[in-house]
């Protein structure tokens, strides 16, 4: 699918999930005995609506809202990888130097967000993508969903192999750099399986900008930028023979709605994510904290055949972007990489698990409208009135 004369629109990929779904996904959590085929038949109906609304407001590159990922956006794989073993599984809470700074936040934030517990993930023999007939599933409803709603092109989001397991415990390789190969080298079965299928695979990687906060905020800019090569390393093996217009990455600072004081900036790592071998990058430009660093591609060359894919929208708030606001948001980096090379998103997902929604429904189909909108406006400016 290809938008001729005009910014193509789409987003990051998870989405708000219906009250049956939240409702089955606690009831298995909580370990209570859900019959599949009813948890099926919930999951593809719902899939196939949420296409069909994603189409209705606009957006051209759908998902299928996560909507079969029972755990987060990044911790399901969990479910797919043998060789790990979960330990001290608990409640997440604030970890880096911006919860040192504000404690009585994170203190009070953290407890609200309906996070999934999860555990420390120790490495205790080779790891092995085991996930084959979950992600043929997950492919399964979602084409099914797309063959009922023509018009638009499906991509998947998927956990980076650099975020799946972000903090563990190595029982088992020689080095940190052959833990992270060997998960690399597994993830590789995911990634290969929905771009076989004919759709976009997504690699999300909020832990690439985000551990900066957690593990280096106070150490050497050096030790981060050599920690974040070697992960950009183990994302380009994962994607070994993948066709990089088949694949977009994305990073985001985090989608907790928190200070944000000790990120990293977009100008430290723009090289360095630039790297990837994809054909486009999905990179959170709305949140306040980040907006200005639209000014980052007046120096950074975005690599030839590959796109940009600015959040033009925020996840973290529910103030509905005017779609003015985004279109300036586009032009303003058409200019700087070429209208050819942009396409419209979000921030971050609007819902990183079933229950850890960041807005309310009904605001994620007012923003992804004005994302559509705004996105239409930008067009007319940069094509003329003749636009497609």
């Amino acid at each position: 699918m290809h938008a001729e004369n005009r910014i193509p629109v789409t987003h990051v990929g998870s989405l708000v999930r219906p009250q049956e779904i939240v409702d089955l996904a606690t009831a298995i959590e909580n370990g209570a005995t859900v019959d599949f085929a009813d948890f099926d038949r919930v999951v593809r109906q719902a899939i196939e609506d949420v296409v069909r609304r994603q189409k209705e407001v606009g957006i051209d590159f759908v998902s299928d809202g996560e909507f079969g990922k029972l755990r987060s956006w990044a911790h399901y794989v969990v479910d797919r990888l043998s060789g790990l073993e979960e330990r001290d599984v608990a409640a997440a809470a604030g970890l880096g130097k911006d919860a040192r700074l504000f404690p009585d936040f994170y203190g009070e934030y953290f407890p609200t967000q309906s996070l999934p517990k999860r555990g420390i993930l120790a490495a205790v023999a080779p790891i092995a993508y085991t996930g084959q007939d979950a992600v043929w599933t997950d492919i399964n409803r979602f084409q099914s969903a797309l063959e009922h709603v023509p018009g638009v092109e499906g991509f998947m989001p998927v956990v980076a192999p650099t975020s799946a397991v972000p903090r563990h415990l190595n029982e088992y390789y020689d080095s940190e750099e052959d833990f992270l190969f060997a998960v690399a080298d597994a993830m590789h079965a995911e990634y290969r399986a929905i771009v076989e299928a004919g759709l976009i695979v997504q690699l999300d990687d909020a832990y690439l900008p985000y551990m900066y906060d957690v593990a280096f905020a106070d150490r050497p800019m050096s030790d981060y930028l050599d920690w974040a090569e070697l992960q950009v390393a183990a994302v380009n093996r994962a994607l070994e023979n993948l066709p990089e217009d088949r694949v977009r990455y994305h990073i985001c600072w985090g989608s907790f709605n928190t200070p944000h004081t000790t990120d990293v900036a977009l100008k430290d790592i723009a090289g360095i994510v630039t790297q990837v071998k994809a054909g486009a990058y999905c990179i959170e430009m709305a949140n306040p904290r980040h907006a200005h660093e639209w000014k980052v591609w007046e120096t950074v060359a975005l690599p030839a055949g590959r796109k940009l894919v600015p959040g033009c929208v925020s996840h973290s708030t529910n103030v509905v972007e005017h779609p003015e606001l985004v279109a300036e948001r586009l032009v303003r980096l058409a200019h700087l990489v070429g209208r050819e090379n942009i396409m419209a998103g979000t921030d971050c997902g609007f819902s990183q698990s079933p229950r850890s929604r960041r807005v309310h429904e009904s605001i994620q189909w007012a923003k992804l409208q004005s994302l559509a909108e705004g996105a239409r406006i930008a067009s007319e400016a940069l094509w003329g009135r003749a636009a497609a």
